[in-house]
């Protein structure tokens, strides 16, 4: 706590209303006298002091070899009283008298208070008393202050009449009370809530931020929770993410609601991809892979044990016990499991975000238009008549290319890259992204190609398998305005979900990813359901026949969950070549190649097979209708389900 306000003091800069929420912990030991002069003790001190007087193991212990000759230790005693060790009660005497000698700390209200003043500072915390700063310069003193009980609604004035910049408030002060930017007050600027102790309990961690994002309000605030850089303290933020995630889940059907979208995925700790993390960093350290903490060490120091007469153990150690037993180690130490402990994490989190099958609950879908063009009802329940229908949405989305000038500004980074494709003449740059570290403990470096409409994250080691070379200036700036210009101002396609009743058909549709999605159409529709491939809509809508107009088999295919089999043993599906996605035909005999050429499909060499492709782009959807017609589709299929 008191380092978080150390931070605070040091980084924050009082330009605009601050708010700073914490749950304040007052010494109610010793309360301050009513007194001008400050003669009292006024920070933590105490605590640690009886907690070394008290807990500091001072008792003496002999070596002994029991019944099976195994050494051990067991504590002594003389005529039934325990026997000091004098060693230790030295030590021990010593560290209560040098921490005795330190200059007290304040807390970190008080901190705040006493380095911006009581004429910036609107605490509404409850207290009664506190210790201000009077003076300036060497004759500055401390001092208690006494607060009336009606301070609160005064100090709460003074902040939304303006008058004062920045706001304390804890769980006393955050019921019952706004301090958003009302229409109606005079402070209407923008509020930087910093979140400087939020507590464990997630009901009043979101009491505490609805403080200042409420109705009729000029402008949302700007959360920001601060932390140290002690790698274990993390722990306390993951505990309030996931239980913000859990009430968020639990009240609204929506986990980004509970969190205030202030945490990413990797912030929770003990989610089954930490679990996994958790468990390949165990093997690593059996392994001797992490730098810096052998088995030995880490069995030592935090008293866990990873292997048994049987090798590694079956059981071990949980999520919760291993971060816990990082705050009692070393702040070098924390960093180096820490650090390993995160790369594997990310690692697992981006993994399932790229495949799709990360679950972030409930989510919006957002585009410039929608438009419902089909309904039908694939499910009637027999007893209450309620439907589960599925819906054919038109989707307009405005398409945001990378400007020039923002894929030049990337050059500000020394490690960054100008690169063009000497086959496909098109253009990217190289960026440096967060190394993972693979299962066996390798560190893999890895980039991030930046393209006018997409970002492609690969290993560096794959940048040599490409054709992509590094340019100037001159021929990457052409390149690039070319595919700029030829980006359209919107893209259409097709959404296929299944709304209404679900439960009945859950297990009917695709198991590869159960996220539920909401959107609102042009016509003030509110939809909340299911989303499903072109390929799962239309084995549900099929009757006798499969049917499937041109731009929807090229929609469903390029969305890569999708197969086509067609006449004569022909099929489409997308496949990754040379780190880009296209749409491959297999299947095909010798007699078939001029003609596929004919059709617009193009061929090469790869691996000395011959491979045929659609070319993907505006006239992709042109030439697979020229081949189905000739070639009809007999069956489509679902990626997982082939």
């Amino acid at each position: 706590m008191i380092l978080l306000a150390w931070w605070f003091l040091r980084h924050v800069e009082v330009e605009g209303p601050v708010i700073i929420w914490s749950k304040i912990m007052t010494n109610r030991r010793n309360p301050a006298p009513p007194t001008a002069t400050l003669d009292i003790n006024c920070d933590c001190k105490e605590y640690v002091l009886d907690y070394l007087a008290h807990s500091f193991p001072v008792q003496l212990y002999e070596p002994f070899t029991d019944s099976e000759g195994n050494l051990s230790s067991r504590p002594v005693f003389r005529d039934g009283e325990p026997v000091e060790c004098r060693a230790a009660v030295a030590r021990r005497d010593a560290m209560i008298e040098h921490l005795a000698c330190l200059p007290p700390v304040p807390g970190a209200l008080d901190q705040i208070v006493q380095r911006f003043g009581t004429d910036v500072v609107a605490e509404v915390t409850g207290r009664s008393r506190r210790i201000i700063r009077k003076g300036e310069g060497p004759a500055a003193r401390l001092a208690v202050q006494n607060r009336a009980p009606s301070a609160n609604l005064a100090e709460t004035a003074a902040f939304m009449d303006d008058q004062k910049r920045i706001l304390v408030f804890s769980d006393a002060g955050g019921t019952g009370r706004s301090y958003h930017a009302d229409l109606g007050a005079r402070n209407r600027r923008l509020r930087v809530h910093y979140l400087l102790e939020p507590g464990w309990k997630a009901d009043a961690a979101i009491q505490g931020l609805g403080r200042t994002n409420r109705t009729n309000q000029a402008q949302p605030p700007l959360f920001r929770p601060i932390a140290t850089d002690v790698k274990a303290e993390k722990r306390f933020l993951s505990t309030i993410a996931r239980r913000l995630d859990t009430l968020g889940a639990i009240t609204r059907g929506q986990r980004q609601t509970g969190g205030q979208g202030l945490f990413r995925p990797e912030d929770n700790l003990e989610s089954p991809y930490a679990r996994d993390a958790l468990r390949q960093l165990y093997m690593l350290i059996v392994r001797g892979k992490v730098h810096g903490c052998s088995l030995g060490r880490f069995e030592q120091m935090t008293g866990l044990k990873l292997m048994d007469a049987n090798g590694i153990k079956d059981d071990l150690p949980p999520i919760t016990t291993f971060l816990n037993r990082l705050l009692a180690l070393t702040i070098d130490l924390q960093a180096i499991l820490f650090s390993a402990f995160e790369q594997l994490l990310e690692a697992r989190v981006d993994g399932a975000i790229a495949s799709g099958t990360y679950d972030l609950g409930l989510e919006t879908l957002r585009a410039e238009s929608f438009t419902v063009t089909g309904r039908q009802v694939i499910y009637t329940h027999p007893a209450t008549g309620a439907e589960t229908r599925l819906l054919s949405i038109s989707e307009r989305k405005r398409n945001q290319p990378i400007s020039l000038d923002a894929a030049l500004h990337e050059l500000t980074d020394p490690r960054a890259k100008l690169l063009v494709n000497e086959r496909s003449a098109r253009a990217a740059v190289q960026i440096p992204a967060t190394s993972v570290m693979l299962d066996d403990g390798e560190i893999e470096p890895r980039v991030r190609l930046l393209r006018p409409m997409e970002g492609t994250t690969l290993a560096l080691r794959a940048m040599g398998e490409t054709r992509w070379i590094e340019a100037d200036r001159n021929s990457f700036s052409a390149m690039w305005s070319r595919e700029v210009a030829q980006v359209p101002a919107y893209s259409e396609g097709t959404l296929y979900i299944v709304a209404g009743l679900l439960l009945p058909v859950w297990k009917r549709l695709p198991q590869d990813s159960t996220r539920v999605y909401r959107l609102q159409t042009d016509d003030g529709e509110r939809i909340i359901g299911r989303r499903v491939s072109p390929a799962w809509a239309a084995s549900a809508a099929a009757t006798e026949s499969v049917s499937l107009t041109a731009n929807a088999a090229y929609a469903a295919l390029i969305d890569g969950r999708t197969i086509l089999d067609l006449a004569e043993g022909l099929q489409l599906r997308r496949v990754r070549v040379m780190g880009a996605y296209r749409i491959e035909l297999t299947g095909f005999s010798d007699a078939m190649r001029e003609r596929l050429r004919a059709y617009g499909l193009f061929s090469e060499i790869i691996s000395w097979k011959l491979r045929f492709f659609v070319p993907v782009g505006a006239a992709g959807s042109g030439i697979i209708g020229r081949l189905v017609e000739r070639f009809p589709i007999e069956r489509i299929a679902e990626r997982e389900a082939a």
